[in-house]
């Protein structure tokens, strides 16, 4: 389980985030969930008009009856194909099933949501539909909190997800290799998939946070408030003991910088994707004097961080 986060100074466990647009993590959403695959449309009566990738209007015989989950696609992108293992960049409106007003709408934001990525264990009810679109293309999904114990005063919703982008998280740190180290930090290696390991080479903490770029990778900048999808693994400097590890889940984290330990956040940002970041992290910008779960109080912590994506 991951242990790097912090939100507004308090500190919990943060785990792989799935969320999509708004509540949309989509088979997480309220109401009954089947949990598995739709192959097809699953809806029928919604329908959008206007440019391809453009904000739509989006059409339905109100009030209308939202079965949570059911989906159809209403506008054929003419983009790139969307295609397993993609991260996908939407933009959405929500719109009351029983009046057909617009109630959110993510088009007027300076940047699109993409944390949804194809596969079939993150968005299980929406793989097959999703896999194979066009980017521009848009899917209406009924959202239905009626079951849920909601209070709120929409309780069903339609959900018109725009593909606009797509592309391909790393799987690994790839770029430059840095070779003037300095010779007192940890000595760090990989193996074949690129998990690392710790030689600690004497290491003596020495009180501030430490950045040090093990690979430079040529993506895009990481901004400060942005998410990033990561592997990483992290010791404690005292001893070296491997206390956390995405790479033993078999799964990258995905996570904000607005929620992780002080450290990371100025650790990461302005580090670009696909490189691999050597971290040590003092307690003041970590956990402070609050043990967390293997984590003794008062630890500095050592993190090799592989950036994989940012959005």
């Amino acid at each position: 389980m991951t242990i790097i986060a912090r939100k507004s100074g308090s500190k919990r466990l943060l785990g792989a985030m799935t969320a999509l647009a708004l509540c949309l993590g989509l088979s997480a959403c309220g109401g009954k969930s089947d949990g598995g695959s739709h192959s097809g449309d699953t809806m029928q009566g919604v329908s959008a008009s206007g440019k391809l990738g453009s904000k739509p209007d989006i059409s339905f015989k109100t009030p209308f009856k939202v079965e949570n989950q059911t989906h159809q696609v209403i506008q054929e992108g003419n983009g790139e194909v969307i295609r397993d293992g993609d991260r996908v960049c939407t933009r959405s409106l929500a719109l009351d099933a029983k009046t057909g007003k617009v109630i959110n709408s993510t088009w007027d934001q300076s940047s699109p949501e993409c944390s949804i990525v194809i596969s079939k264990k993150s968005i299980p009810a929406y793989y097959d539909t999703f896999k194979g679109l066009k980017v521009n293309s848009t899917v209406a999904v009924g959202i239905d909190e009626s079951g849920s114990g909601s209070s709120k005063a929409t309780e069903s919703y339609i959900m018109a997800l725009t593909f606009v982008s797509r592309s391909k998280n790393l799987t690994r740190a790839q770029g430059q290799k840095v070779t003037d180290l300095p010779s007192d930090l940890p000595k760090i290696s990989l193996d074949d998939k690129g998990k690392p390991s710790l030689d600690l080479n004497g290491y003596q903490p020495k009180g501030g946070l430490v950045v040090q770029p093990l690979i430079k990778g040529k993506g895009a900048k990481v901004g400060q408030h942005q998410s990033v999808s990561a592997n990483y693994t992290g010791w404690l400097a005292s001893d070296g003991k491997q206390f956390d590890s995405s790479w033993d889940r078999g799964q990258a984290s995905d996570f904000s910088l607005d929620q992780v330990v002080k450290g990371w956040q100025q650790g990461l940002a302005s580090q670009t994707v696909g490189s691999q970041v050597l971290l040590v992290v003092p307690p003041d910008l970590g956990y402070g004097s609050q043990q967390q779960q293997k984590i003794p109080a008062n630890s500095t912590l050592i993190f090799v961080v592989d950036i994989l994506a940012a959005y």
